[in-house]
């Protein structure tokens, strides 16, 4: 594990990224879910059991990732919303006050949530696929902001 204990601890925010491609069938159950119907999708709650899948995750990203520094989580904000007829956007953002960067959390926590939307719809929908995963933007630290939108220096 890198020794960070020279470093001051400063505010960091890591934000990530990533899709859950669906049939639009699989996204209007779960959009009918979200508005009081019956949605046909037997495991329950998808978007509320993936925010807390995300959450957990980010807050156990030490015990899942070989040498990364247990952090003290601050805050932490994950979003589901359908893009179009077929996607759903994840997206997580995670604040702490640390000696090291929160980009792992973020990340877990997207992939995490991604996986629990598949495991809630693979009964109607085997045929989902999880992509783009990224880091969309960090901020903190001796390396500076990061934007994934930010053209090159």
């Amino acid at each position: 594990m890198v020794d960070v204990s020279a470093k001051p601890e400063t505010e960091r925010l890591a934000a990530a990224r990533g899709i859950v491609r669906m049939r639009a069938e699989t996204l209007a159950m779960i959009r009918g879910q979200q508005a009081g119907e019956a949605s046909g999708l037997p495991k329950g709650d998808v978007l509320g059991m993936a925010r807390v899948a995300g959450i957990m995750a980010a807050k156990r990203t030490s015990e899942l990732i070989p040498l990364c520094h247990p952090l003290p989580l601050s805050g932490l904000d994950i979003q589901l919303t359908p893009q179009g007829a077929d996607a759903l956007l994840v997206e997580a953002r995670v604040r702490t006050v640390a000696r090291t960067g929160v980009e792992m959390e973020a990340l877990t926590a997207v992939a995490a949530a991604a996986l629990t939307v598949y495991d809630m719809c693979k009964a109607v929908d085997r045929g989902m696929r999880i992509t783009d995963i990224h880091l969309a933007r960090k901020t903190g630290g001796a390396s500076g902001d990061f934007r994934a939108d930010a053209p090159a220096p």
